[in-house]
Parts: C-alpha cells; structure tokens; sequence
C-alpha cells in the first residue's frame, strides 16, 4: 500500500506564495515521476509540472517562471513553490507519483489541497 501525504495548502493573497510538499511512503521499490495536477471549480484535471528521477522539471506553459518543483529524493518528497499567485491559480491541487513495485510500474493520487488565492 502505498501514501501520499499532501500538505501546504491554504488561502493567499493575491501576489503571495505558497509551499506545497507530497511525501510518498509504502510499498514503492523506486519513484520515477513525481508531479502536480490542479483542478479548477468546473474543469477538467491538467498538469501543473513534473519532475523526473534525474531532477529534470517540466512545466506547462501557464505556470512557467512562477510555479517552481522539485523533489527530495530521500524523502520521497516532492515539493512546488508557488509565486506571485493569481486568483485564478485557485483550485485543488493534486500530487502524483509514478512508482515501480515488484516489477510493475505504477500511478497513485494524492487526496487534494485546497489553494484559495483571495483577497
């Protein structure tokens, strides 16, 4: 069995920041990717960034040089630095994780955080 433990969230102002953390525990023989999904009030889930075994990070283009990830990988933990929010960076935010055990690859979801960018 396999955790995430999603953490961080909560509501900013407009401008602020925000640190959110995932740690994965469990079952996991070795972690590959490890990213942030969002889900907007009525809109589908879409990837935030990810970040590779490597380090490599990976950015869709609407949160390129605000948004920045990356991860621990002794603690299993991924991490994403929101700067300079907007009220329309509001939305849950999802970890995910693509591990391998006994041999099989697998994808696991976080719970949520709550991001609430409001004056």
């Amino acid at each position: 069995q396999v955790q995430l433990v999603e953490s961080g969230g909560g509501l900013v102002q407009p401008g602020g920041s925000l640190r959110l953390s995932c740690a994965a525990s469990g079952r996991i023989f070795r972690i590959y990717d490890m990213a942030w999904y969002r889900q907007a009030p009525g809109k589908q889930r879409e990837l935030v960034a990810a970040i590779t075994s490597g380090g490599t990070p990976n950015y869709a283009d609407s949160w390129k040089g605000r948004f920045i990830i990356s991860r621990d990988i002794g603690k299993n933990t991924v991490y994403l630095q929101m700067n300079s929010l907007k009220p329309e960076d509001t939305a849950v935010y999802y970890c995910n994780v693509r591990y391998e055990r006994d041999r099989r690859e697998y994808n696991y979801w976080g719970q949520g955080t709550q991001v609430t960018v409001s004056s």
